[in-house]
């Protein structure tokens, strides 16, 4: 079963990268994003596209204009996820042919992210949002729109979050930071995993 969560790898080294992917991807975890303050991002972005393309999509966080689209898009990267809701951004994301998550706050965000083409929206940071005030701005989204609660959503607020319609989590600082090793974040992921799965039969 496809599990809705991001794994935010900040601060990545392409050293690390494909130990850590392949960890994240055995426990479940096949959204993978690198942001692009991390340390030779690009280089991370296309060692993990390179081995497990097939296997994950593995894509770009803190994306935050139309150039960096086209690098990331350069080295394999299938998604972008941003910051914040720039228009120019979403465009050069979906005329690649990539999937775009642009972060949101308000309902004038969630708009015009939609109205230029987000394939999904990343409430961020989701601890100002909380899942009342997702419900209270799913009644004017548009029925099936994606939402993603990252920053303050983890394993003891996921069923909060999922009864009031979020579709997935991206997980950062709880599942990794840097100098944490494969086994670290392999002991993490499963324990994510695990309550996401709980929460989710829950619903």
């Amino acid at each position: 079963m496809p599990r809705n969560i991001i794994a935010i790898l900040r601060g990545v080294q392409p050293n690390e990268v494909l130990a850590i992917g392949e960890t994240l991807i055995n426990a479940g975890i096949t959204t993978i994003e690198v942001p692009l303050n991390s340390p030779d991002a690009l280089d991370s972005i296309g060692l993990l596209a390179r081995e497990f393309g097939t296997r994950a999509d593995i894509g770009a966080g803190t994306v935050l204009t139309a150039q960096a689209v086209l690098d990331v898009a350069s080295v394999g990267g299938k998604l972008i996820v941003s910051p914040d809701a720039n228009p120019k951004v979403i465009e050069a994301t979906k005329a690649a042919g990539m999937a775009s998550y642009p972060g949101v706050l308000t309902p004038t965000e969630c708009f015009t992210a939609l109205r230029h083409g987000a394939d999904g929206l990343k409430f961020f940071p989701g601890s100002l949002v909380g899942p009342d005030g997702l419900k209270a701005i799913y009644a004017v989204l548009p029925k099936g729109t994606k939402t993603y609660a990252v920053g303050g959503a983890g394993p003891d607020s996921f069923a909060d979050w999922l009864a009031e319609g979020v579709t997935g989590f991206g997980i950062g600082s709880g599942l990794y930071k840097a100098g944490f090793s494969a086994q670290d974040v392999s002991s993490r992921a499963r324990k994510i995993v695990a309550a996401y799965d709980s929460a989710v039969s829950d619903q």
